[in-house]
């Protein structure tokens, strides 16, 4: 035995910095499949900035998913300017990073892209009507992330714009379902149940869309809300919370 007993204060600290221990073990050994990296630029980012950021990259991915899908079921409209599918979607993103227009876009972003993309009346529009929607989309959810791509501290989430772009990309879902061409066909084939299954990536991704609008303009109101309140607060706190600690208990 030892002659000099540990106390039971030593053994708490102990047990203590052993659970910490394991905890940031276990910490650092968790990942996920959405992990990433810290970025040099997440620094100059708060935390509602990233949660936009994220929210954007999604909401891009599932326009992607939708134009790959638009395309496969109406080859059409890729062969009007492309070579393949996947080369008009090449051409689409390029023009929308670098803030060029599609030809017979004629400079149209946003709901106005998207309403060159059912025209029919008096003029059909001739160009492609998936890479029209996919620029309006795109224009779209640029401006509800307050015009930028990638927000920092000094940007933040535009509550109004979101969720216009939520009820525009609602519209959009609706008529591609439901606009005919002057033949009475669909302008655009989307939802497909068959014999060989069901294809509901449209419906599902642009509904994902939607919602992460939603949830980006709730929280953009939440936000200067909780502002005025948190103000509020800490003045009162500020003033009175030393009175307040006199009182006896």
């Amino acid at each position: 035995m030892s002659d000099f007993p540990v106390s039971p204060r030593v053994w708490h600290r102990a047990l203590l910095f052993g659970a910490a221990a394991m905890l940031l073990g276990l910490a650092a050994c968790t990942t996920t499949e959405r992990a990433q990296p810290y970025a040099g630029n997440e620094w100059i980012q708060t935390s509602a900035n990233r949660i936009a950021n994220l929210a954007l990259r999604d909401n891009l991915q599932s326009i992607r998913r939708v134009q790959l899908s638009l395309y496969r079921r109406n080859p059409r409209e890729w062969h009007k300017w492309a070579a393949s599918a996947e080369d008009a979607i090449q051409r689409t993103w390029a023009a929308i990073s670098q803030q060029s227009s599609l030809p017979d876009l004629q400079g149209a972003t946003g709901i106005d892209a998207i309403r060159m993309a059912f025209e029919t009346q008096p003029k059909p529009y001739a160009g492609d009507r998936v890479a029209a929607l996919v620029v309006g989309w795109a224009s779209l959810l640029k401006q509800a992330n307050g015009g930028t791509w990638e927000q920092s501290m000094l940007d933040g989430v535009n509550a109004e714009n979101s969720y216009r772009a939520a009820r525009n990309v609602e519209i959009s879902l609706w008529l591609i379902g439901s606009k005919t061409g002057p033949d009475g066909q669909p302008l655009l084939l989307a939802t497909e149940i068959s014999e060989r299954g069901r294809n509901l990536v449209v419906d599902r991704e642009l509904s994902k869309v939607v919602a992460r609008l939603d949830l980006l303009a709730a929280q953009a109101d939440e936000k200067y809300r909780r502002a005025a309140l948190d103000f509020g607060q800490n003045w009162f706190l500020g003033s009175l919370g030393p009175f307040f600690s006199m009182v006896p208990r």
